[in-house]
């Protein structure tokens, strides 16, 4: 399938297991401890509007269908489906510390905790696992500590900094410094194509100053504004501290993909999830 890109791919590589086809950032490959990847609509079993792989439990697809994609993702991990641990997704910054005692809730097993749109820890082979059909997925590697951080971070997410805060969280639970991580901004709508209110305009406005914001946000004739969540994260994970040189930034949009990637905007809310995946390599 040719989808449209913003560059020249080689910040963002397609791979195939099989019929499944997902995305993987080569930058966070070359720290040799984690497996990550983030899921296409390619190589699954759902039908219709969830074709083909949908990882989406709550808007209508067959179960079995579903269970069957996570079977498909856990073995590109070379994980099983019992080590997922998923968010509990509300456009918040909550950030939750996930243990070995956590393995398997919201896949195999119920959550026990809500409003959670990010995920920590520092211990081998749980499976992150956060999902999106528009909003930005933002991955963390602190190489030094070994731990990782997976976060869902929507406009509501960017303008409150959870790129931020998940690195304070990583902080604080494992010591980890900005400096020594590896990040990466996943697919998710592109700036052309994130058409945004005054009232969030207003927002980000409030949040952002001078040259950064004149390069996220632009203001259309019709009132309306166009905004660049990519480049409001990337500045957000540098003014953190994070290196220029060790951040990816994806080059490839849901929006403007909505044959490859599920798009809330594009399909009007007829649509699957796409997954996040990311999990420490046992040593």
């Amino acid at each position: 399938m040719e989808i449209k890109r913003t560059g020249s791919g080689e910040v963002v590589r397609r791979n195939w297991l099989g019929e499944m086809e997902y995305l993987t950032f080569p930058r966070l490959e070359e720290t040799g401890i984690v497996s990550h990847l983030f899921s296409t609509r390619v190589g699954g079993v759902s039908k219709g509007i969830f074709a083909s792989m949908n990882l989406s439990y709550t808007r209508g697809d067959d179960k079995a269908a579903v269970d069957e994609n996570f079977v498909r993702v856990a073995r590109v991990l070379g994980r099983r489906t019992e080590d997922f641990v998923f968010s509990d997704q509300t456009h918040t910054t909550n950030i939750k510390r996930v243990t070995v005692k956590d393995r398997g809730k919201g896949l195999v097993r119920e959550k026990d905790y809500a409003d959670v749109d990010g995920l920590i820890t520092d211990e081998p082979g749980i499976v992150l696992s956060t999902f999106y059909a528009d909003c930005v997925p933002l991955f963390f590697v602190d190489t030094v500590h070994r731990a990782i951080g997976l976060s869902h971070s929507g406009w509501r997410g960017t303008v409150s900094r959870m790129g931020e805060r998940t690195l304070e969280e990583m902080k604080q639970a494992f010591g980890t410094e900005a400096k020594n991580v590896t990040a990466a901004i996943g697919p998710s709508i592109c700036g052309n194509c994130y058409e945004v209110d005054a009232d969030v305009a207003e927002q980000f406005a409030a949040a952002f100053e001078g040259r950064t914001l004149n390069d996220i946000l632009i203001e259309k004739e019709d009132g309306k504004y166009l905004l660049d969540l990519w480049r409001a994260n990337f500045y957000i994970l540098t003014q953190a501290g994070v290196p220029e040189e060790k951040i990816s930034v994806t080059d490839i949009c849901t929006c403007c993909n909505p044959e490859y990637l599920f798009s809330h905007r594009a399909s009007k809310g007829k649509r699957g999830n796409l997954g996040a995946f990311l999990c420490l390599r046992p040593t």
